[in-house]
């Protein structure tokens, strides 16, 4: 009999998947919770892939020397407080994340808002969600997702924009496929400069030019307006602003022809889409970073709103928008007051009686007064020595942030740095002045919130590792220190939880939708057994509600939705003449963010291996570059060395990498170290799917690989780091300048009992192996100008077998001679099924993705590697 699973959620995207999960078996997904049924994409199947100390921060470290957690919070307390007293409140600052569950948000708002006094603190959710958290604002009065997941599969036609739902958000993308399989009548239209993955299902794609969403959607509503399609009941009834947001829509899009010509699409297309639209009741339009990542991200999202406002289509069965959040828990952090424009329980800094609401509530000495500094303007702010002080809480910035090379440098030589982490070392803890070890996905314990306003619990199946502590009560702790003692005397997560949702109970005498103030009297064991439930949890809705405004009753001061004047406008950072190509950056399907966590499982590096840019074959052409080549990108901010990959479904003129490799798995391939730092004046967003770039080949004069057991410094131009396994780490290597067996040598720093070596200098060809006392495998190497064959996993595997002399010259081979036939790119990441056994099952007979599955289960369990099944089966046909 198996050991007992806890179930707990997915800590990856913001789908919020449930998982049941225990110390020593694999995790499954919890086949009752609402929002995946069971079903998991390869990421949150390989979840206890990622477990385990190896790699994490398990005591404290005041400037490189372990503390006790006494010392190290008597430092921080005493640093900020003395800053706070000289400087001011606005001196210091807290960088927060969407990783924190809403516990940890909570007790990091209350100390920063209501104790230090400045709204000096925001989060990473500035960078994913920020613009649509402001279109809400504008439209709905607050900060609300009306609808839910089941509105997907109600729905007679799902609009997917700015979104690659089939690789960001896996377990929705196969709801809608599965949904689409029920009732073919069904109809999805993706929109996206990109042909992605989830165009595989969809029945019409609208590569639109980079940036040009808001024409469309513009174009929309003036042709809605002029064939009689609106709702004029419903705009009557319910909202203010329609004639003067219709005026400015017909300004930019007075016709289908003009709106076509603005997006780059063919007219035809175009009237397709708006007949979709304007003929079908049911529609959901889900976006996501592709609208938010935006210097108009935020009108790009009101736009949206407008068209669904004026038909009538608001928190209704089936129809409704529907922002779908990048992060597990960015909802929970908005809840708590997390962005720096904003208070706990959705209150709003700028109104006088909602401060005092807080700090009644809080108790607390004093309230921030004014919005605080947002993401980018904070690290501004530290890079000119205005912050003094900046506490990083479970995020990477100097990886994420635009303009990365300046948010490191600035926190180089900012006067007090403390992070918070569960990862000893990172881009982002490399600049610490403390690092205060905080529990990991497994061993804490609190909520999040998913993208549909369903809370769900994270629950602990690990005992807390070394000394590492919840975030919660590491802010507590300093709260105390600070002389704050009696409002950070908390003693569990759930203390935390009924205190938050108390206080929205406040925010709801203000008309607002958020309230679960339902949850303020959970006794701690009704909280330990809390079913996933979306709010509003309250006296009128106990249960939770699945949906919200579907009879009007906006959060605004008159229960009235507002529609937005938008004014569409081509991206500012678009390519120009000296920079002549657009850089998009984006997710890939089986890494998360910055690989803290996913970079230490093998499984997540078999589909993609290294950092890329993707261009069309033309574009590669026209530059002199091949597939497979090293290519220089570069930027007025930053460059990055990565690998060349090349696709018909990327447009003319435009490049995409992936935002995931960082210093600690690759050379130079920090893509937001290229991002241009614009944002959205409305939210504070930046616009990372349009800088403008250079692409250039990169001559390498050898390439090889590196395998060892231990982390290893190169000294060469291009590496890239790669899990191989629990025990072995990968390397592909490339240089420039020549890499002799010395050089090598001298950069290994454990110790070696024997080494073996097969060169031949003369013809640039160099082979090595490591080996400790008991003849097991350190290190593997090889390189040359011709490329070094490396059967990576055979490698890795023998890195615990025992090597004699005559397996010592097999192994520097880099493959056994019995070797079989590559069997390619893996495709299917859950089971590991390569090319090579999908074309076989073709050729045997099996002509449908279904059928393969049945033969070899590739796209059987997550259904992510099905569009590219469905591409290997097109082109057999």
């Amino acid at each position: 009999m198996g050991e007992l699973m806890i179930k707990t959620t997915c800590p990856y995207c913001g789908v919020g998947c449930g998982v049941k999960a225990s110390p020593t078996e694999a995790v499954k997904g919890d086949q009752q919770h609402p929002a995946n049924f069971g079903r998991l994409c390869v990421k949150g199947s390989s979840l206890h892939e990622t477990l385990g100390e190896k790699a994490r921060l398990l005591q404290p470290f005041v400037h490189g020397e372990a503390q006790s957690w006494s010392q190290a919070l008597d430092v921080v307390a005493k640093r900020f407080s003395d800053i706070v007293r000289e400087h001011g409140p606005d001196a210091v600052a807290f960088y927060v994340s969407g990783q924190l569950l809403t516990e940890d948000y909570y007790v990091a708002n209350k100390l920063m808002k209501g104790y230090i006094g400045s709204a000096n603190i925001d989060t990473n959710s500035r960078l994913c969600m920020s613009s649509a958290v402001a279109a809400h604002k504008r439209a709905f009065g607050e900060d609300v997702v009306p609808g839910c997941y089941e509105d997907l599969e109600l729905a007679d036609l799902v609009i997917l924009t700015g979104s690659n739902t089939a690789w960001a958000h896996p377990v929705i993308y196969q709801r809608i496929v599965a949904a689409k399989q029920r009732r073919p009548d069904m109809r999805v239209v993706v929109i996206d400069p990109r042909r992605t993955a989830t165009c595989d299902v969809a029945d019409l794609h609208l590569p639109l030019a980079p940036g040009a969403d808001a024409y469309l959607f513009a174009g929309l509503l003036v042709w809605l307006a002029e064939q009689s399609y609106v709702d004029e009941d419903y705009i009557r009834a319910h909202t203010n602003g329609f004639n003067e947001a219709l005026l400015n829509a017909r300004q930019s899009c007075p016709d289908m022809a003009t709106t076509a010509t603005l997006c780059g699409l063919p007219v035809n297309d175009v009237k397709t889409f708006f007949r979709l639209f304007a003929r079908t009741s049911k529609v959901v339009t889900l976006f996501s970073q592709g609208i938010n990542q935006s210097d108009t991200g935020t009108d790009k999202g009101n736009a949206i709103i407008n068209v669904h406002l004026a038909t009538g289509r608001i928190g209704l069965p089936g129809a409704s928008p529907f922002s779908m959040t990048g992060q597990p828990n960015a909802m929970g952090g908005r809840e708590v007051g997390g962005l720096a424009n904003q208070l706990a329980a959705h209150l709003d800094i700028e109104n006088p009686l909602h401060r005092g609401q807080v700090q009644d509530f809080w108790h607390s000495p004093t309230i921030c007064r004014e919005n605080g500094l947002k993401a980018v303007e904070m690290f501004d702010a530290v890079a000119d020595g205005k912050i003094k002080a900046i506490w990083i809480m479970a995020t990477n910035p100097v990886v994420s942030m635009p303009n990365a090379d300046k948010v490191k440098k600035a926190l180089e030589q900012c006067e007090f740095v403390v992070v918070s982490d569960c990862v000893a070392s990172t881009d982002t803890t490399l600049c610490a002045d403390v690092l205060l070890p905080a529990v990991a996905w497994g061993e804490k314990s609190g909520t999040v919130t998913n993208s549909e306003r369903c809370i769900s619990r994270q629950r602990a199946f690990l005992p807390e590792p070394g000394e590492a502590k919840p975030d919660w009560w590491i802010v507590s702790q300093v709260g105390q220190r600070m002389g704050f003692a009696e409002a950070f005397s908390y003693e569990s997560a759930a203390e935390v939880f009924r205190e938050h949702a108390a206080l929205t109970g406040a925010g709801a005498q203000h008309g607002k939708a958020l309230d679960i103030s339902a949850m303020a009297t959970l006794s701690d064991h009704d909280y330990d057994v809390l079913e996933p439930t979306q709010w509003p949890v309250n006296s009128k809705n106990p249960k939770g509600k699945k949906r919200i405004f579907e009879n009007g009753g906006f959060s605004t001061a008159d229960g009235r939705a507002n529609f937005i004047p938008v004014r569409p406008s081509a991206p500012i950072a678009l390519k120009d003449i000296t920079r002549p190509f657009c850089l998009n950056t984006g997710r890939i399907r089986d890494q998360w963010h910055t690989m803290t966590r996913t970079g230490r499982a093998a499984k997540l590096f078999r589909h993609i291996a290294e950092p890329f840019a993707e261009m069309h074959p033309d574009d590669a052409q026209e530059i002199g570059a091949r597939a497979g080549e090293l290519v220089e990108v570069e930027s007025d901010f930053g460059k990055a060395l990565v690998r060349l990959t090349t696709s018909q479904a990327q447009q003319h003129g435009s490049v995409f990498m992936p935002i995931h490799w960082n210093d600690q798995f690759s050379s130079c391939a920090r893509v937001d170290a290229l991002v241009a730092p614009i944002t959205d004046p409305h939210s504070g967003q930046p616009a990372f799917k349009q800088t403008a770039v250079t692409v250039r080949p990169w001559a390498h004069r050898w390439d090889g690989w590196v395998l060892a057991s231990a982390p290893v410094t190169l000294p060469v131009e291009y590496w890239s780091r790669m899990t191989l396994s629990h025990q072995v780490d990968g390397w592909r290597l490339a240089g420039q300048r020549s890499l002799t067996v010395e050089q090598l040598r001298e950069s290994i720093d454990f110790p070696v009992y024997e080494w073996v070596e097969m060169s031949d200098e003369d013809a640039g060809h160099f082979r090595l192996l490591a080996m400790d006392k008991n003849r097991l495998p350190l290190l593997w190497a090889a390189w040359s100008e011709e490329g070094a064959r490396a059967d990576t996993d055979w490698l890795a595997n023998q890195f615990n077998i025992a090597v004699n002399g005559l397996q010592a010259a097999a192994l520097l081979a880099g493959a056994p001679a019995e070797a079989g036939p590559d069997l390619g790119a893996v495709i299917c990441s859950c089971f590991q099924v390569r090319e090579a056994t999908i074309n076989e099952a073709i050729a045997k007979g099996a002509d449908t993705a279904e059928e393969i599955g049945r033969v070899c289960r590739a796209g059987t369990n997550c259904g992510s590697c099905l569009p590219e099944i469905r591409g290997l089966l097109a082109v057999q046909a």
